[in-house]
Protein backbone atom coordinates (compact mmCIF):
# COMPACT_ATOMS: atom_id res chain seq x y z
CA UNK A 1 0.00 0.00 0.00
CA UNK A 2 1.45 3.41 -0.93
CA UNK A 3 -0.17 6.37 0.27
CA UNK A 4 -0.88 9.57 -2.20
CA UNK A 5 1.00 12.65 -1.81
CA UNK A 6 0.17 15.12 0.96
CA UNK A 7 -1.00 17.89 -1.73
CA UNK A 8 -2.59 15.51 -3.52
CA UNK A 9 -4.82 14.97 -0.09
CA UNK A 10 -4.96 18.45 0.23
CA UNK A 11 -6.31 19.21 -3.23
CA UNK A 12 -9.00 16.66 -3.08
CA UNK A 13 -10.23 18.06 0.20
CA UNK A 14 -10.46 21.57 -1.88
CA UNK A 15 -12.39 19.70 -4.88
CA UNK A 16 -14.84 17.77 -2.11
CA UNK A 17 -15.92 20.63 -0.17
CA UNK A 18 -16.66 22.41 -3.81
CA UNK A 19 -19.00 19.50 -4.62
CA UNK A 20 -20.61 19.41 -1.87
CA UNK A 21 -20.95 23.43 -2.04
CA UNK A 22 -22.70 22.32 -5.52
CA UNK A 23 -24.96 19.95 -3.77
CA UNK A 24 -26.40 22.84 -1.56
CA UNK A 25 -26.55 24.90 -4.68
CA UNK A 26 -28.72 22.06 -5.98
CA UNK A 27 -32.39 23.90 -4.91
CA UNK A 28 -32.85 20.32 -2.59
CA UNK A 29 -34.62 21.19 0.63
CA UNK A 30 -31.98 21.02 3.61
CA UNK A 31 -34.73 19.64 5.74
CA UNK A 32 -34.49 16.53 3.51
CA UNK A 33 -33.71 13.19 5.93
CA UNK A 34 -30.37 11.94 4.60
CA UNK A 35 -31.36 8.43 3.71
CA UNK A 36 -27.79 6.79 4.74
CA UNK A 37 -27.78 9.19 8.16
CA UNK A 38 -31.33 8.81 8.60
CA UNK A 39 -31.05 10.74 11.78
CA UNK A 40 -29.56 13.72 9.97
CA UNK A 41 -31.09 16.15 7.72
CA UNK A 42 -28.81 17.56 5.14
CA UNK A 43 -28.25 20.25 6.69
CA UNK A 44 -27.18 18.38 9.68
CA UNK A 45 -25.32 16.13 7.33
CA UNK A 46 -23.30 19.46 6.20
CA UNK A 47 -22.98 21.32 9.63
CA UNK A 48 -21.39 17.25 10.80
CA UNK A 49 -18.75 17.66 7.89
CA UNK A 50 -17.79 21.08 7.89
CA UNK A 51 -17.21 21.16 12.15
CA UNK A 52 -14.74 18.07 11.66
CA UNK A 53 -13.00 19.89 9.00
CA UNK A 54 -12.88 23.19 11.43
CA UNK A 55 -11.92 20.73 14.28
CA UNK A 56 -9.55 19.54 12.08
CA UNK A 57 -8.00 22.87 11.47
CA UNK A 58 -7.94 23.77 14.73
CA UNK A 59 -5.81 20.63 16.04
CA UNK A 60 -3.61 21.59 13.21
CA UNK A 61 -3.13 25.03 12.61
CA UNK A 62 -2.48 24.62 17.06
CA UNK A 63 -0.01 21.93 16.36
CA UNK A 64 -2.42 20.39 19.27
CA UNK A 65 -0.51 17.22 21.13
CA UNK A 66 -3.80 16.44 22.69
CA UNK A 67 -7.66 16.34 21.51
CA UNK A 68 -9.17 20.03 21.52
CA UNK A 69 -13.01 19.91 23.06
CA UNK A 70 -15.48 20.51 20.08
CA UNK A 71 -17.15 23.63 22.18
CA UNK A 72 -14.11 25.11 21.86
CA UNK A 73 -13.66 25.03 18.08
CA UNK A 74 -14.76 28.17 16.61
CA UNK A 75 -18.10 27.97 14.01
CA UNK A 76 -18.00 23.95 14.71
CA UNK A 77 -21.81 24.26 14.41
CA UNK A 78 -21.82 25.64 11.77
CA UNK A 79 -23.69 29.74 10.72
CA UNK A 80 -26.39 30.77 13.19
CA UNK A 81 -28.48 31.06 10.87
CA UNK A 82 -30.98 27.99 10.43
CA UNK A 83 -32.42 26.82 6.92
CA UNK A 84 -30.59 29.21 5.12
CA UNK A 85 -28.28 27.94 2.08
CA UNK A 86 -26.10 30.95 1.36
CA UNK A 87 -25.37 31.39 4.93
CA UNK A 88 -24.41 27.23 4.63
CA UNK A 89 -22.47 27.58 1.77
CA UNK A 90 -20.61 30.56 2.54
CA UNK A 91 -19.29 29.17 5.89
CA UNK A 92 -18.76 25.79 4.14
CA UNK A 93 -16.69 27.41 1.77
CA UNK A 94 -14.48 29.81 4.53
CA UNK A 95 -13.85 26.19 6.30
CA UNK A 96 -12.75 24.45 3.47
CA UNK A 97 -10.13 27.22 2.84
CA UNK A 98 -9.21 27.21 6.33
CA UNK A 99 -8.61 23.60 6.58
CA UNK A 100 -6.31 23.33 3.32
CA UNK A 101 -4.65 25.89 4.14
CA UNK A 102 -3.18 24.70 7.56
CA UNK A 103 -2.81 21.28 6.09
CA UNK A 104 -0.59 22.52 3.15
CA UNK A 105 1.02 24.79 5.28
CA UNK A 106 1.95 21.89 7.88
CA UNK A 107 2.86 19.58 5.34
CA UNK A 108 2.81 15.46 6.01
CA UNK A 109 5.06 15.39 9.19
CA UNK A 110 3.73 17.72 11.57
CA UNK A 111 3.27 16.32 14.63
CA UNK A 112 -0.67 16.81 15.46
CA UNK A 113 -2.65 14.68 18.04
CA UNK A 114 -5.06 12.02 16.46
CA UNK A 115 -7.12 9.23 17.70
CA UNK A 116 -4.93 6.63 15.78
CA UNK A 117 -1.13 6.17 16.66
CA UNK A 118 -0.20 8.08 13.48
CA UNK A 119 -0.43 11.31 15.14
CA UNK A 120 1.05 13.81 11.90
CA UNK A 121 -0.80 16.12 9.84
CA UNK A 122 -0.78 13.75 7.11
CA UNK A 123 -3.19 11.41 9.04
CA UNK A 124 -5.67 14.58 8.89
CA UNK A 125 -4.97 14.87 4.97
CA UNK A 126 -5.57 11.31 3.97
CA UNK A 127 -8.79 11.08 6.84
CA UNK A 128 -10.74 13.99 6.07
CA UNK A 129 -10.04 13.25 2.30
CA UNK A 130 -12.35 10.05 2.65
CA UNK A 131 -14.75 11.63 5.13
CA UNK A 132 -15.45 13.92 2.88
CA UNK A 133 -15.82 12.02 0.23
CA UNK A 134 -18.32 9.48 1.37
CA UNK A 135 -20.20 12.50 3.33
CA UNK A 136 -20.54 13.81 0.09
CA UNK A 137 -21.88 10.65 -1.34
CA UNK A 138 -24.59 10.57 1.45
CA UNK A 139 -25.11 14.60 0.19
CA UNK A 140 -25.78 13.30 -3.44
CA UNK A 141 -28.23 10.30 -2.30
CA UNK A 142 -30.50 12.71 -0.59
CA UNK A 143 -30.29 15.42 -3.48
CA UNK A 144 -30.41 12.12 -5.89
CA UNK A 145 -27.70 13.91 -8.39
CA UNK A 146 -24.76 11.88 -9.50
CA UNK A 147 -21.78 10.71 -7.97
CA UNK A 148 -18.54 9.99 -9.09
CA UNK A 149 -15.19 10.00 -7.25
CA UNK A 150 -11.40 9.83 -8.74
CA UNK A 151 -10.41 6.01 -8.74
CA UNK A 152 -7.02 6.30 -6.83
CA UNK A 153 -8.98 8.27 -4.23
CA UNK A 154 -11.81 5.17 -4.14
CA UNK A 155 -8.55 2.75 -3.52
CA UNK A 156 -7.37 4.47 -0.87
CA UNK A 157 -10.23 5.12 0.85
CA UNK A 158 -10.74 1.09 0.61
CA UNK A 159 -7.56 1.22 1.97
CA UNK A 160 -7.52 3.38 4.89
CA UNK A 161 -11.28 1.82 5.85
CA UNK A 162 -9.83 -1.28 6.34
CA UNK A 163 -7.07 0.14 8.51
CA UNK A 164 -9.56 1.73 10.45
CA UNK A 165 -11.80 -1.27 10.45
CA UNK A 166 -8.64 -3.03 11.88
CA UNK A 167 -7.38 -0.84 14.44
CA UNK A 168 -10.89 -0.55 16.19
CA UNK A 169 -10.98 -4.36 16.04
CA UNK A 170 -7.62 -3.93 18.14
CA UNK A 171 -9.55 -1.50 20.82
CA UNK A 172 -13.09 -2.47 20.86
CA UNK A 173 -12.65 -5.78 19.49
CA UNK A 174 -13.82 -7.43 22.85
CA UNK A 175 -16.77 -5.46 23.29
CA UNK A 176 -19.75 -8.04 22.05
CA UNK A 177 -21.07 -5.72 19.44
CA UNK A 178 -18.06 -5.70 17.74
CA UNK A 179 -16.49 -9.38 18.24
CA UNK A 180 -16.00 -11.47 15.75
CA UNK A 181 -16.68 -15.11 16.40
CA UNK A 182 -16.57 -17.90 14.19
CA UNK A 183 -14.12 -19.62 12.20
CA UNK A 184 -11.76 -17.83 9.93
CA UNK A 185 -13.94 -16.12 6.70
CA UNK A 186 -12.89 -13.98 4.07
CA UNK A 187 -14.03 -10.70 1.63
CA UNK A 188 -12.64 -10.33 -2.03
CA UNK A 189 -13.72 -7.15 -3.19
CA UNK A 190 -13.15 -6.95 -6.75
CA UNK A 191 -13.34 -3.44 -8.88
CA UNK A 192 -14.31 -4.60 -12.09
CA UNK A 193 -13.90 -1.41 -14.07
CA UNK A 194 -10.80 -0.19 -12.97
CA UNK A 195 -7.15 0.26 -14.71
CA UNK A 196 -5.15 -2.51 -13.92
CA UNK A 197 -2.25 -0.11 -12.72
CA UNK A 198 -4.46 0.63 -9.72
CA UNK A 199 -4.85 -3.26 -8.51
CA UNK A 200 -8.13 -2.32 -6.93
CA UNK A 201 -8.40 -5.74 -5.62
CA UNK A 202 -8.20 -6.34 -1.81
CA UNK A 203 -8.50 -9.37 0.11
CA UNK A 204 -9.73 -9.03 3.89
CA UNK A 205 -9.39 -12.03 6.48
CA UNK A 206 -11.08 -12.08 9.87
CA UNK A 207 -12.19 -14.32 12.68
CA UNK A 208 -11.63 -14.66 16.23
CA UNK A 209 -8.33 -13.79 15.96
CA UNK A 210 -8.94 -10.21 14.25
CA UNK A 211 -8.36 -8.89 10.86
CA UNK A 212 -5.67 -9.15 8.17
CA UNK A 213 -5.79 -7.49 4.58
CA UNK A 214 -3.86 -7.30 1.46
CA UNK A 215 -4.20 -5.59 -1.92
CA UNK A 216 -4.62 -8.32 -4.60
CA UNK A 217 -6.96 -10.91 -6.35
CA UNK A 218 -7.46 -14.24 -4.38
CA UNK A 219 -10.25 -16.66 -3.75
CA UNK A 220 -12.30 -15.76 -0.64
CA UNK A 221 -15.52 -16.76 1.15
CA UNK A 222 -17.41 -14.16 -0.53
CA UNK A 223 -16.47 -11.85 -3.21
CA UNK A 224 -17.85 -8.55 -3.97
CA UNK A 225 -17.52 -7.49 -7.05
CA UNK A 226 -18.63 -4.61 -9.15
CA UNK A 227 -17.10 -0.82 -10.56
CA UNK A 228 -15.12 0.59 -8.00
CA UNK A 229 -17.10 3.68 -6.92
CA UNK A 230 -20.02 0.70 -6.17
CA UNK A 231 -17.71 -1.23 -3.75
CA UNK A 232 -16.60 1.49 -2.01
CA UNK A 233 -20.10 2.39 -1.17
CA UNK A 234 -21.18 -0.46 -0.75
CA UNK A 235 -18.13 -1.30 1.92
CA UNK A 236 -18.94 1.87 3.57
CA UNK A 237 -22.27 0.76 3.92
CA UNK A 238 -23.82 3.45 1.45
CA UNK A 239 -25.40 1.46 -1.41
CA UNK A 240 -26.88 -1.97 -0.45
CA UNK A 241 -25.32 -5.08 -1.65
CA UNK A 242 -27.97 -5.76 -4.38
CA UNK A 243 -27.60 -2.20 -5.72
CA UNK A 244 -27.15 -2.12 -10.00
CA UNK A 245 -23.86 -3.14 -10.82
CA UNK A 246 -22.89 -4.51 -7.55
CA UNK A 247 -22.44 -8.61 -7.20
CA UNK A 248 -21.62 -10.97 -4.20
CA UNK A 249 -20.21 -14.64 -4.71
CA UNK A 250 -20.34 -17.12 -1.86
CA UNK A 251 -21.41 -16.59 1.23
CA UNK A 252 -22.80 -13.13 1.05
CA UNK A 253 -23.68 -13.83 5.38
CA UNK A 254 -20.20 -13.54 5.98
CA UNK A 255 -20.08 -9.92 4.36
CA UNK A 256 -22.89 -8.85 6.04
CA UNK A 257 -21.41 -10.26 8.95
CA UNK A 258 -18.26 -7.96 8.60
CA UNK A 259 -20.45 -5.32 7.92
CA UNK A 260 -22.43 -5.01 11.07
CA UNK A 261 -19.31 -5.82 13.18
CA UNK A 262 -15.81 -5.27 11.48
CA UNK A 263 -16.76 -0.68 10.62
CA UNK A 264 -17.29 2.40 11.86
CA UNK A 265 -19.50 5.55 11.38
Amino acid sequence: MTLLAHDRYCDEIAHQVGQLRAVLSSGTDLATTVPTCPDWSLEDLVRHMGGALRWVDALVRGRAQENIPWERIPLAGGPEEQGDAAALDKWLAQTGELVVGALREAGPDTEVWSWQGNATSGFWARRMTHEITVHRADATLTAQVPYEVAPEIAADALDEWLDIALFFQQIRGQEEAFRLDGPTRTIHLHATDADPALNAEWLAEFGADGIRWRRGHEKATVALRGPLTSVLLAFYRRLPLDAPGLEVLGEREALEFWLQRATFG
